[in-house]
């Protein structure tokens, strides 16, 4: 089974080369600048290339993600136990509502996981691999936590087989 529909759907430009050189600083210091945004955007790119090529090489049950793998999940699923992550719904995650229960778990853990709210990429249908229609953007410690509990809990285990020896 193979998707003609991948990373490069969604339309990144890296004329700047594979090492994109990201702005430091508060968000507060910058202003919508197209150039700062494609930099923002291929940066979630090259994650979303690497994790997905982890995805198809190794069991996901094997990856850790961060140091801190076993906090993140306990905490999201003490927070989210009935969070359906097979097939993410984006409202859960970006609506008012939802902001509001996600946004004490995300700071939690500011001082521990590097690029906590770093912009990145994640698949909307765990089953799926990145594309322009099952990709939306969360911040860095929401990946984790979803995709800490898809391999944890299984739901990552069949893109080695359907995708395994594709690179995206």
């Amino acid at each position: 089974m193979e998707n003609s529909s991948n990373l490069h759907d969604l339309d990144l430009d890296n004329k700047q080369g594979s090492n994109v050189s990201l702005p430091s600083g508060s968000a507060e210091d910058y202003i919508n600048d197209p150039l700062l945004e494609q930099q923002w955007a291929m940066k979630a790119f090259q994650h979303a290339e690497t994790y997905f090529n982890l995805l198809c090489a190794v069991d996901p049950k094997q990856l850790r993600l961060s140091r801190h793998d076993d906090k993140i999940y306990s905490h999201f699923r003490q927070l989210f136990p009935d969070f359906k992550i097979d097939t993410l719904d984006e409202n859960q995650i970006k609506s008012n509502e939802a902001k509001q229960l996600w946004r004490p778990f995300c700071e939690e853990f500011r001082d521990l996981v590097e690029d906590y709210n770093y912009g990145t990429l994640i698949r909307t249908d765990s089953k799926g691999e990145y594309s322009s229609e099952n990709t939306f953007l969360v911040v860095r410690i929401q990946f984790y936590a979803i995709e800490i509990a898809r391999n944890r809990e299984g739901y990552n285990d069949s893109i080695r087989h359907l995708y395994g020896s594709k690179k995206l």
